[in-house]
């Protein structure tokens, strides 16, 4: 299973639903996807439907959402990774 973006509005939000895996290489696509004429408007993401993700996807979704991203419908075990994520960060003096 690869990953399936699929994007829509409410108001002012861009609202970008992501469907299976997100791995490390796709980080780069999604990057540039949120960049392409966005800046004026907030951008979400539903990660309802993500069934995996490596680390590098965490780190991605963690760094994000530190910047102001957010992040709906997130499962729990992701949650707990960026969680984990974030203190390794802060111990490590990131």
């Amino acid at each position: 299973m690869t990953l399936r973006i699929q994007k829509s509005a409410e108001g002012e939000v861009v609202v970008f639903s992501l469907v299976g895996r997100i791995k490390v290489e796709h980080v780069a696509d999604l990057q540039e996807l949120f960049k392409s004429g966005l800046t004026d408007r907030h951008v979400v993401l539903d990660l309802k439907e993500v069934k995996l993700v490596d680390q590098g996807a965490v780190r991605f979704l963690a760094n994000h959402e530190a910047q102001g991203m957010k992040l709906r419908n997130c499962p729990a075990y992701i949650r707990q990774w960026i969680l984990q994520e974030r203190n390794g960060q802060e111990r490590n003096g990131k």
